[in-house]
């Protein structure tokens, strides 16, 4: 069943242009991973620094393994140095689990 991620980050102030490339670079490499469907970035109206990255996988097994590739670590680890707070994640299931 299909699987949606939210991730959501906190930027600091002056960065959004630099974690914007990395937006860039981290959905061109999920798009080339199996199981990648879509993704969006959404921008606070209140905040424009807190940024919503919403992504579907075919199941969640895609998306751990994107997720704990390598060379999303090594890009994660750059978003690292211009985030005020920890990346936060989140993941649903389209529908509800009825037995």
């Amino acid at each position: 069943m299909a699987i949606k991620v939210l991730i959501k980050r906190k930027i600091k102030e002056g960065h959004l242009r630099d974690a914007s490339k990395l937006l860039i670079k981290a959905r061109y490499g999920a798009m080339e991973q199996n199981g990648y469907i879509s993704s969006e970035t959404l921008s606070s109206l209140d905040d424009p620094n807190k940024i919503l990255v919403i992504s579907m996988w075919q199941k969640i097994e895609d998306w751990q393994g994107w997720k704990n590739s390598p060379v999303r670590q090594a890009n994660e680890a750059e978003f690292e140095k211009l985030l005020n707070a920890p990346t936060e994640y989140e993941t649903f299931e389209l529908g509800l689990p009825f037995g």
